[in-house]
C-alpha cells in the first residue's frame, strides 16, 4: 500500500494513549519491525532533558525557548525515524496540549493542532490505543506505581524499574480515583478527535496483548509499510498482572457494590401515596 511514485502513505504517525495500555509493548513491536520507526514519548515532560542530553543539542542555557524546541523537534523526528522512512511517536493525553503549545511557537498563526501536528511531522496516521477494562488499567498503573516495577521482559527479567522494590497496598479510593481520570483521559482523546476531524485507527490492549503480531501487521498495513513474517514477531514486553491484581480487582466490585448498597438504605424512602 504506497502511492504510484513508491511513497508510504503517510509520513509519521501517533500512539495516542493513557497509561497501561500496551504502548509500551506496541512501541517495541513497531521498532521492530524495521520499517516503522522507533517510537518513543519524546514529549514526556520529565523526559525532554534527558532526551536532548542523549542527542547531545546544546545547553538550553545557550539559546532561546524557540531555538531549542526547534532544535529538539528536529532531532526527535530523526529518533523517530530511526532509519526508516516514518516517524514514530508516543503521546499521552496529558502531554498533547503541551506539545501543541510548543508547535504553535515553531509555527504561529496555523488553524488548528491537526494544522500544527501535520506542519511538523507531515501526513500522520493517529493510532487510538485503548484499554476496554478500565478497573484491569487503574489496578495495572496504581501497582506499578507503587511496587516501582513498570515493565518486564518475556523472560521475566526486569525492563523498567524507577523505585526500590514495594509491596503494593490495596486503596478503594486510589483505585476509584485512578479508574474516573482513566475514563476522563480517554474520552479526552475521542473528543478532540471529533473536534481535529481525524479518524484514528483504533487498537485495543485486550486484542495487542491476546495477538500482537496481528495488531503489528494490521498498523504496517494501515501505514503502507512492509510487515514483518507473523513467525517473527515476538513481544519484547510481558503482562505484569497476577493474583494480587485479581484480588484487588475482586475486592474492590465488592467494596463498590457494598457501598452502593449502603448508599440505598440511607436513602430516605418516599412517602406513600395520599387517598
Amino acid at each position: 500500500m504506497t502511492t504510484s511514485m513508491g511513497r508510504n502513505m503517510f509520513d509519521g504517525y501517533i500512539i495516542c494513549g493513557t497509561p497501561r495500555t500496551g504502548s509500551t509493548l506496541l512501541c517495541k513491536l513497531l521498532e521492530s519491525a524495521r520499517t516503522a520507526g522507533t517510537p518513543h514519548s519524546f514529549y514526556r515532560r520529565q523526559d525532554v532533558s534527558e532526551w536532548a542530553e542523549e542527542w547531545k543539542l546544546p545547553d538550553r542555557d545557550t539559546m532561546s525557548e524557540l531555538e531549542f524546541n526547534a532544535a529538539y523537534l528536529n532531532a526527535a523526528i530523526a529518533a523517530g525515524k530511526g532509519g526508516t522512512g516514518i516517524f514514530g511517536l508516543r503521546l499521552m493525553r496529558e502531554n498533547l496540549d503541551e506539545l501543541s503549545a510548543i508547535l504553535d511557537q515553531i509555527f504561529p498563526q496555523l488553524p488548528s493542532d491537526r494544522a500544527r501536528l501535520e506542519k511538523a511531522f507531515g501526513r500522520i496516521l493517529c493510532i487510538h490505543l485503548s484499554r476496554e477494562d478500565k478497573l484491569a488499567q487503574a489496578v495495572s498503573l496504581i501497582k506499578a506505581e507503587q511496587t516501582g516495577l513498570w515493565h518486564i521482559a518475556p523472560d521475566g527479567t526486569e525492563i523498567e524499574r524507577v523505585a526500590p522494590p514495594k509491596e503494593p497496598q490495596y486503596d478503594f479510593e486510589r483505585i476509584r480515583r485512578e479508574v474516573t481520570e482513566l475514563e476522563t483521559y480517554d474520552a479526552a482523546w475521542n473528543i478532540w478527535f471529533a473536534e481535529q476531524g481525524i479518524s484514528p485507527l483504533r487498537v485495543g490492549y485486550e486484542r495487542l496483548a491476546a495477538n500482537p503480531a496481528a495488531t503489528l501487521l494490521g498498523i504496517c498495513e494501515a501505514l503502507g509499510v512492509r510487515a514483518p513474517d507473523a513467525e517473527d514477531v515476538s513481544p519484547g514486553v510481558a503482562k505484569l498482572s497476577d493474583d494480587t491484581s485479581l484480588d484487588w480487582m475482586r475486592r474492590y466490585r465488592l467494596d463498590a457494590a457494598v457501598r452502593r448498597i449502603g448508599r440505598m438504605r440511607a436513602m430516605p424512602s418516599s412517602p406513600p401515596p395520599s387517598r
